[in-house]
């Protein structure tokens, strides 16, 4: 068994998000590599934004009605609530917690409303960092495909070119995230099936996030 541990705090279990346009398959990614993590030995706590909690539920309620800045700090007060109320009770107790939409999307959605990044960053700034963030990258073209396959989720999917734009904001978001100093791994979905994308993801985990062996 490996034991996944931030550097920082080796008291505390590993955070990691992943974000990336919709169509890119992240919630079943996220399926394989907590499957694959639970393999390896890990306690694994799945979640996911908007949250089931109250502010979470409020905001899937109103996402299709309320707009800008006022839905942007709906989702930010989300997060916030979501970290203190269920991210961190479990990071505390030593799982390992993934997050399916976490910081990166709080900087990409309201920009469809022509929310200001600037604003967005500093709704989210201060929470709390993952340990990774993971960003799936995808071609706009096989995205669009796939949303018209299954239909719009949301408002924000019926805007024309939105898998253009979305990819394009999450490329600014990803750069915001490394300038202020993220761990952010990039992961291209396009020529990957979802399982080896998870795959990837755990090999970088095991790779930079378990303990040295001791020297024979």
């Amino acid at each position: 068994m490996v034991v996944l541990r931030p550097f920082s705090d080796q008291q505390r279990g590993l955070f990691l998000s992943v974000d990336g346009p919709s169509g890119a398959g992240k919630s079943t990614i996220v399926g394989h590599l907590a499957q694959m993590l639970v393999t390896a030995g890990e306690t694994v706590h799945v979640t996911a934004e908007p949250s089931t909690g109250p502010i979470g539920t409020l905001a899937r309620e109103l996402t299709e009605t309320v707009t800008g800045p006022a839905l942007a700090c709906l989702y930010a007060a989300d997060r916030y609530h979501h970290i203190d109320t269920e991210i961190w009770p479990y990071l505390e107790r030593g799982d390992t917690v993934i997050v399916d939409r976490y910081v990166p999307s709080g900087l990409v959605i309201q920009r469809f409303d022509g929310v200001d990044p600037a604003f967005l960053w500093k709704l989210n700034s201060d929470a709390r960092r993952t340990d990774l963030a993971v960003i799936l990258e995808a071609d706009p073209t096989v995205i669009a495909q796939r949303l018209d396959e299954r239909g719009p989720h949301n408002r924000y999917q019926l805007q024309p070119g939105s898998s253009h734009a979305e990819i394009y904001f999450y490329e600014q978001a990803t750069e915001r995230l490394i300038q202020a100093g993220f761990d952010v791994l990039r992961v291209d979905c396009n020529r990957q099936a979802a399982h080896q994308v998870a795959a990837h993801i755990l090999d970088h985990l095991m790779t930079f996030f378990a303990p040295a062996k001791e020297p024979a």
